[in-house]
């Protein structure tokens, strides 16, 4: 059951001229979201209040057909949240998650679909580019599910590539994922995730602090994108081209005294250089999951646990295959295929084999989990760098 608290921060959010910072100013001033329904001019005034939200709480209070519209349109909200289960976290709960209150201009307000709690627990933030290689791909798997697996919250934004490959890693494992979203929660976006939200929500939670039926404009994301970096420890970067939204997500992280991760890459590939320009600025360097935690070992309020048998089980099978001796041939076609794509004509010309015996040993290869065939030629995959 929704309280009248929460029914408060609904309507507020309602009334336009409402932001966040404006919010927090009069939530400073007036004490709780019913206070400032109260707020007096002089109040308003002091907290910056635009002449248009001023109108509406003058509208509000006065009553009338407006009054009445806008409080049908909170009622219509509270029958979806509750039916759906959704909690309501205003700033003035005692329950709003620590990391984000320290903000500068925190959410007013965050609907939650899941547990509330998991919002408090140790996080990571685990970004990257919608259009990944396939290697951005395995390593953010790999590297989701190895910290996952270990404690941390895997935290992320829903979307397509790094985000989603995220958190389907830490879900596979046993672990627990939060999902912050740019619209409303009844506006999944992109929609061919609200089957992964489900399952976020059931094991972990699904964050929005944009009110029902706002869609996903491209203004919400730089906000969306301040409360991932705010909700975690740090952020840690996955490919991203130059001009990325993950690089907003690592500049937030920056301006919020968090850590900043990057996992380098090749300067051949363009969703690599914003990691690689991260790294210049200062960014911790990331290789394996336990350069993040040794990153955040500072901030982690008590020793992880060991990784969960899920994870040793996959990584023992995916380890006897690489145990297999590789023949003279199979091992310089494999040192001939680099971590990004490598046209079959490339690697012929590199390992000097036959065309006929390279066709054959790269399927050997890809057989053996060694590499992974893609649209513009073969991938090493990274746990072959060692092998032959």
């Amino acid at each position: 059951m929704i309280d009248s608290r929460a029914l408060d921060w609904l309507l507020l959010l309602r009334l336009p001229g409402t932001t966040p910072a404006v919010l927090c100013r009069l939530l400073e001033i007036c004490g709780t979201a019913t206070g400032i329904l109260r707020a007096t001019p002089a109040e308003l005034q002091r907290a910056g209040a635009e002449p248009e939200l001023v109108a509406a709480l003058t509208t509000w209070r006065g009553g009338g057909a407006e009054r009445d519209r806008w409080e049908r349109e909170r009622d219509a909200d509270t029958l979806w949240l509750e039916r759906e289960g959704v909690s309501l976290v205003g700033l003035d709960d005692v329950d709003y998650p620590l990391p984000l209150r320290e903000l500068p201009t925190p959410p007013p307000l965050l609907f939650v679909r899941g547990d509330p709690s998991v919002l408090s627990a140790p996080q990571l933030a685990l970004v990257g580019s919608r259009r990944p290689t396939p290697g951005g791909i395995e390593l953010a798997r790999s590297l989701s599910a190895a910290l996952a697996s270990r404690g941390l919250v895997i935290t992320s934004g829903l979307a397509r590539g790094i985000d989603s490959t995220a958190h389907r890693a830490a879900l596979a494992v046993g672990g627990r994922s939060v999902a912050v979203l740019g619209a409303g929660l009844d506006r999944i976006y992109p929609p061919e995730h609200r089957q992964l939200a489900e399952e976020l929500a059931t094991a972990g939670a699904v964050v929005s602090e944009f009110p029902l039926g706002c869609p996903p404009l491209r203004s919400n994301f730089p906000r969306r994108n301040r409360v991932i970096s705010g909700l975690s420890l740090g952020v840690l970067v996955v490919e991203a081209a130059a001009r990325s939204g993950s690089l907003i997500t690592a500049r937030c992280a920056q301006d919020q005294g968090r850590e900043v991760l990057a996992v380098p890459g090749s300067p051949h590939n363009p969703m690599a250089h914003g990691t690689n320009a991260l790294i210049r600025e200062g960014a911790a360097l990331v290789e394996c999951a336990e350069d993040v935690l040794a990153e955040l070992s500072a901030q982690l309020p008590e020793p992880l646990p060991e990784a969960k048998a899920a994870v040793m089980a996959t990584a023992r099978a995916t380890s006897n295959d690489h145990e297999l001796p590789l023949d003279s041939g199979l091992r310089a076609l494999l040192e001939a295929v680099g971590f990004e794509p490598t046209p079959v004509d490339l690697a012929i010309a590199r390992s000097r084999l036959a065309p006929a015996v390279v066709s054959a040993a790269l399927a050997e290869l890809e057989l053996r989990g060694l590499v992974q065939r893609t649209a513009s030629g073969y991938l090493r995959k990274p746990h072959a760098g060692g092998v032959g």
